[in-house]
């Protein structure tokens, strides 16, 4: 008759850790091939259309019509690219983008920063009331608001002129911009304010010299979100720009014609492509601190 042993048990016990740790490196292992397999596929997903982008961009208009949109160029023509900056004037275009969108940016990371700060810093009657009035700003449509505005600048005589877009895109950013600047500036500790006071620094000393430099990270965050959604907008730009000289990129790209009014694809393909190549460029050299202003408002709730 066999007696079960400590000594037995043990084994029998040692034997099963040494099965389980065969069987976890597995699943581990597999678990990594399908993770790799995911961002392989999500690569492909997003550079693919790059690439088809910029090798159309380098077709002639024959070869773009004639031939399969998935070919590559039969002659690579590097002269679209000039084309599109004179002829088709995207020169013109980010120039006027630049111009609308940069004040409108200075003027919403201004005023949104310096409103979270009162909201959740100063402490004072109606401030929840006040971020309330802000976040309905969220809620309405930008389209409900184009013609109450359009008739409003014909009127006080801004028509023709950039001003339009720099107030409108002032005017939509800073509902979104208020609520996550208040968000990014609960996380900073009131005692820092507190010592900046008792050292007899007023209101606009503590606002620049302490709450600025803390949420760094997320005005940039939240000034590179505002700036993609104005450079990339098209409705705004295109009710409020009725003349050549003032199109932005999108309006632009969206009226893009080479000589005799015929559209040029391979022209208009590196407009697109000279446009989504400034926009990457930025994300990428300010994509850490992305990250880090993306979390930083997490911290606390």
């Amino acid at each position: 008759m066999a007696i079960d042993t400590p000594l037995r048990k043990n084994a029998s016990y040692g034997g099963g850790r040494r099965t389980t740790g065969v069987v976890r490196p597995r699943r581990r292992r597999a678990g990594r091939i399908w993770a790799k397999a995911v961002v392989a596929l999500l690569l492909v997903v997003e550079i693919y259309p790059l690439l088809w982008m910029f090798l159309t961009s380098l077709k002639s208009n024959s070869d773009y019509l004639n031939n399969s949109t998935w070919s590559l160029p039969s002659t690579w023509e590097w002269g679209n690219y000039g084309e599109a900056w004179t002829t088709g004037h995207i020169g013109l275009y980010v120039r006027n983008s630049l111009l609308a969108v940069l004040p409108s940016l200075a003027l919403i990371l201004l005023l949104g920063t310096a409103a979270g700060f009162a909201l959740q810093i100063m402490v004072w009657k109606g401030r929840g009331f006040t971020l309330l009035i802000f976040l309905t700003g969220i809620m309405v449509p930008s389209q409900m608001i184009l013609l109450p505005l359009f008739t409003v600048y014909f009127q006080a005589g801004l028509s023709g002129t950039l001003w339009p877009l720099i107030l409108t895109y002032t005017g939509t950013g800073l509902p979104l911009t208020v609520f996550m600047m208040a968000t990014y500036y609960k996380t900073v500790p009131r005692e820092l304010f507190e010592a900046a006071t008792i050292d007899g620094a007023g209101i606009l000393r503590a606002f620049w010299t302490i709450s600025v430099p803390m949420v760094r990270n997320a005005v940039l965050t939240v000034g590179l979100v505002q700036f993609f959604f104005i450079w990339n907008d098209l409705l705004i730009a295109l009710t409020f720009t009725n003349d050549q000289d003032l199109r932005t990129v999108q309006v632009g790209l969206l009226n893009f014609t080479g000589d005799f009014g015929a559209t040029r694809y391979g022209p208009l393909f590196a407009a697109i492509c000279i446009n989504v190549l400034g926009t990457l460029v930025i994300y990428l050299f300010l994509n850490q601190k992305v990250m880090k202003g993306l979390t930083g408002g997490a911290v606390k709730g």
